[in-house]
């Protein structure tokens, strides 16, 4: 029994407790306190402030629980009690009779508050979408709920709250509907070796993955706390023909597993990729955490995680049961019967693989494994796993840079999701968790916005994480920020190395001193990781420290960590912070070690696509041998590393070899003359790659513009000109670049990427149309390609995550473009708040073409204004409007100002929510135009009166040619009306009508009617 003055006594350590876990653990604590009514409204009301520190809300709860006497100490600790332990789900009646159709359902609610609040976890957004949709909660209510700083377990309890204080029926619409929400999943079986298992699993996996180790080891922050969702998006297919469609909205982590995009039904594994840094770990970090917690991907029954950098370095022969048992977690009892019951129900398995891009074994399914218990080798059971050989119907999630992806592997892919890092408000609330401190986010986030470069590249998470680690550097010492990734990097090591220095003996900024003090210490480091990419190792054993000659005191430094053990029972083993930081040191070493001669250099800087065709592996085998390389040597080392490893080294080499930082590089020791034949030789091979690739672009076809479509290395060529920062050599690379059409779609193109194309495209002689569909463009990136905006003359921009504010600025800064004449926008986030611009736009530029802004967020408000421009334009041909919100109000705005229009040729108010009165707007205005040519309507209300209403504009107009009406709810009435009006128009050539409601008996007679009626 726990008496008060126990209680008193106990006041630090409970203190302690409770304010050493998470905001999550505390909130689950007052849930419970709150169902057995030892919390009033009142009392619960005052500890659920936002904003304070845990210790305060701590020793609240405490003071509150002291004046319920002797119980409501009890009850405290029992509630801490049930929140430690951690079990599976309360059940939805943990005292008392649930009762669906309760009298008093908010009391209810508040006594089943743990269960409903773990059972609406997984299920808020679609509550919410529900009780908004019955009229329970106001869109402004379920916007402030769904904000994005709120967990979904947050977001679950202020719904309840919400339910508490509101009146109109929402707490008993709760009270029958939660309980249809799907819940956790039971065992097909009593099994009691199974159970014990699982929970030992769940209590593994929770501890492997609750706290977010950082990438430099130095500090472990609660997952809960920190974690920032990542934009993550399903794969588009390229090459998809057809009119164009929506953008696929973000997926929630919760939707990894939903039924959408899939490439192949057969297949189990889901294929997440996405850049070095994009936070590909983390996030299966959170899937790991979520399921052990019983709090989501509940519908697997055992998690197995694994790291491909580590499985790779197993060499003895593994079977399923091995890799399952030994690799990630033993059954200390009835061995045989868990394994069973995982190959008789692999649909409650769920296996994650993290880091395909550093598996030095390419993915072939040349050798088949069937036998689960039979051992081969690591990579053949893993690629057999993934192609569902074994374990089939296990649900697997592999995570993987893009250029490690190859076309075999993508066959056995169910789905394929994009990770794209941070929105510009993840940035922010990224930071805003990172730092606490009163005033600290609020300047970081200034200077990110007033630096915009800077601000580009913390759109993937390992560069916000390195701009809050460095946050004092930037804050504090001013002298310019960071506009490159060299930059960043070479202040990331202005920020560790005074840390490894004596006290008061390190200067506190990057200067020729420092760097020359612990010169042999980076470059032993820069030895190792050099060596490492060349054989595909990122894991070091104390061997292969040893041989790098790496000591203690490099150690120290703070950039390499301990990784986790690859086999039970091996010696501790160290890897770099991430990939890119070896990546920066293999760089650092070519630079500045006398073991590297120019000449190497030239096999960093060849354009070595990844996964080569059979018959560029074939020919040297059929071909006079040339010199081989000596095996470890530079060359070799160079000819052997995985090409997108090699990719950002290179760019890395380019930015140290710069005239910005070479000065730095020179008075470390390093002779002026070997740095600036390294940069000659750098400079040579890039431009020669720039070269290679102009001349494999084929001719353009007769009556065709010469088109290129970039591929991956194009991208990285111009990241490594960027990061060289020279104007002249940019512009003698794109002087071979004669083409009016440059594609670069779905080429990962970032805030980061568009700083360097415009540094390099804003040199080219001839106007280009600029293709950037379906990338990370942003608004961060809108304002990196202005400095190139002159030389486009068209930009097409689908698909990128761009709002009003990147748009306006990119408006401002067209009008004094004249070559610009095109914009495709569609596919973003505009609202009306951009149409003030676009109508200025449309006044200004008097030579303007063309202007598509289908599928986003403008209503007739916005239409409206954008009208008043059209009217004062007479160049615009092309008018792309679907997929918007316009309806009728918009459409007469729209038509109005098309009616005296003596250039538009093309109008597309396609899913517009358009009805009749819109449609006789849209009538009238055929009666006055002379040049409109195709009028897109399909998927809106027209109905018969709308089409009767066109039919008769028709009969008055001799300029269209295509009218689209399709799926407009039409019926045989009004398909009557346009072949009246058909008879008396020989100059229009196609009215589209399929999907309206006709019988088949009725689009067999209209279709003999006219054959330009399309049904």
């Amino acid at each position: 029994m726990c008496t008060q003055e126990a209680f008193r006594a106990q006041r630090s350590q409970l203190v302690e407790l409770l304010a050493s876990g998470s905001l999550e653990g505390f909130e689950s604590i007052l849930d419970w306190l709150l169902s057995w009514e030892v919390l009033s409204w009142e009392d619960y009301e005052g500890l659920s402030l936002p904003g304070q520190p845990l210790s305060r809300l701590a020793r609240r709860l405490l003071d509150t629980v002291w004046d319920k006497g002797v119980w409501g100490c009890q009850q405290l600790i029992a509630a801490v009690q049930e929140v430690q332990s951690d079990s599976a789900s309360p059940t939805l009646t943990p005292r008392g009779r649930w009762d669906p159709r309760s009298p008093h359902p908010a009391r209810d609610l508040q006594s089943h508050r743990p269960a409903i609040v773990r059972r609406l976890y997984s299920h808020v957004e679609g509550v919410l979408e529900l009780a908004q949709a019955r009229g329970f909660i106001s869109p402004y209510e379920c916007d402030e709920i769904k904000l994005p700083i709120f967990t979904s377990s947050q977001r679950a309890r202020r719904l309840l709250d919400l339910a508490t204080v509101k009146a109109n029926g929402l707490a008993a619409f709760l009270l029958q509907h939660v309980p249809e929400l799907p819940g956790p999943l039971t065992l097909p079986f009593e099994g009691m070796y199974v159970e014990k298992y699982i929970s030992k699993l769940r209590t593994t996996v929770s501890a492997q993955s609750r706290f977010l180790s950082t990438y430099d080891g130095t500090e472990n922050l609660c997952l809960e706390e920190i974690y920032t969702e990542n934009v993550l998006q399903v794969q588009t297919e390229v090459g998809v023909t057809g009119p164009p469609q929506q953008s696929p909205a973000p997926l929630g982590l919760g939707e990894l597993f939903s039924a959408r995009g899939h490439l192949n039904e057969d297949a189990d594994t889901v294929l997440v990729v996405g850049e070095a840094g994009s936070g590909k770990s983390t996030l299966l970090q959170r899937l790991h955490l979520l399921w052990a917690a019983g709090r989501g991907f509940q519908e697997f029954l055992v998690v197995f995680s694994f790291s491909c950098r580590q499985l790779q370095c197993v060499a003895k022969p593994l079977s399923v049961r091995t890799l399952l048992f030994e690799h990630c977690c033993w059954p200390d009892l009835g061995q045989e019967d868990v394994f069973q019951f995982l190959l008789d129900c692999p649909d409650r398995v769920l296996l994650t693989f993290d880091g395909f891009d550093e598996f030095r074994f390419k993915f072939t399914d040349h050798e088949r494994h069937c036998s689960p218990t039979d051992p081969t080798s690591v990579q053949n059971l893993l690629f057999n796993l993934l192609q569902g050989n074994l374990l089939k119907n296990a649900r697997k999630v592999l995570t993987s840079r893009p250029d490690a992806v190859s076309t075999l592997l993508r066959k056995y892919v169910r789905t394929e999701l994009h990770l794209k890092g941070f929105s510009e408000d993840g940035i922010e609330l990224y930071l805003r968790k990172r730092h606490r401190e009163p005033g600290v986010a609020d300047r970081l986030i200034r200077l990110l916005k007033e630096t915009s470069t800077l601000h580009g590249l913390c759109h993937l998470p390992v560069f916000a994480w390195m701009v809050s680690k460095c946050h004092q550097e930037l804050l504090l010492q001013g002298g310019g920020s960071p506009k490159t990734t060299t930059d960043m990097y070479l202040l990331f090591l202005q920020h560790l190395l005074p840390h490894a220095s004596p006290p008061n003996s390190a200067p506190h900024t990057l200067g020729p001193g420092l760097l020359r003090g612990r010169l042999p210490s980076l470059l032993h480091l820069g030895r190792l990781a050099f060596w490492g990419l060349g054989v595909s190792c990122y894991v070091f054993s104390a061997r292969q420290l040893q041989a790098a000659q790496v000591d203690e005191e490099d150690i120290s430094l703070g950039f390499l960590v301990r990784a986790q053990r690859v086999v039970p029972g091996s010696a501790p083993s160290l890897e770099f912070l991430h990939i890119t930081f070896q990546c920066f040191f293999a760089a650092f070493y070519l630079a500045l070690s006398a073991d590297v001669t120019p000449s190497s250099l030239r096999h960093l800087f060849s354009c070595r696509r990844t996964g080569s065709s059979p018959l560029a592996t074939l020919l040297p085998a059929l071909c006079v041998p040339g010199p081989r390389c000596k095996e470890g040597s530079v060359e070799a080392l160079l000819q052997e590393a995985e090409p997108h490893n090699l990719q950002i080294t290179a760019a890395f080499l380019a930015g140290l070899l710069s005239q910005e930082h070479r000065g730095l590089l020179a008075q470390c020791r390093a002779s002026e003359k070997a740095l600036r034949r390294r940069q000659a030789r750098a400079r040579w091979c890039l431009a020669r790659s720039l070269r290679r690739h102009f001349r494999s672009i084929p001719p353009a076809l007769p009556g065709e513009a010469k088109s290129m479509h970039a591929m991956p290395e194009f991208i990285w060529l111009i990241r490594s000109l960027y990061e060289l920062r020279e104007e002249r050599l940019a512009r003698e690379a794109v002087r071979g670049l004669r083409v009016e059409h440059l594609k670069l779609t779905f080429c990962s193109v970032g805030p980061a990427e568009c700083a360097a194309l415009a540094f390099v495209l804003r040199h080219l002689r001839q106007p280009v149309a600029l293709q950037l569909d379906h990338n990370s463009v942003g608004d961060i990136g809108v304002e990196q390609l202005l400095p190139c905006l002159h030389v486009c003359k068209a930009l097409y921009l689908r698909d990128n995550n761009i709002s009003d504010r990147g748009i306006c600025k990119l408006v401002e800064h067209a009008l004094h473009c004249e070559r610009l004449q095109k914009l495709a926008l569609f596919n973003n986030k505009l609202t009306d708040g951009c149409a003030q611009s676009m109508a200025r736009l449309l006044e200004c530029r008097r030579n303007f073409l063309a202007l598509r802004l289908g599928n986003n967020h403008i209503t007739s408000a916005g239409a409206q204004v954008l009208a008043r421009g059209l009217r004062a334009n007479a160049s615009l041909q092309f008018l792309g409007f679907w997929g918007n919100k316009v309806g009728d109000k918009g459409a007469q705005a729209l038509a109005e100002a098309v009616g005296n229009h003596r250039s538009l040729r093309w109008l597309s108010l396609v899913g517009n929510n358009i009805g009749s009165v819109g449609a006789k707007a849209l009538a009238l205005m055929l009666e006055k135009n002379v040049v409109l040519e195709e009028l897109c309507l399909e998927e809106n209300h027209l109905r018969d009166e709308g089409v009767c209403s066109l039919a008769e504009g028709l009969t008055r107009n001799s300029s269209l040619k295509v009218l689209k009406l399709s799926n407009n709810c039409v019926t045989y009435h009004g398909a009557q009306a346009l072949l009246q009006a058909l008879e008396r128009n020989g100059s229009i050539l196609e009215v589209w009508l399929r999907g309206n409601t006709l019988s088949p008996e009725e689009i067999e007679r209209l279709s003999h009617r006219d054959p330009r009626l399309l049904l």
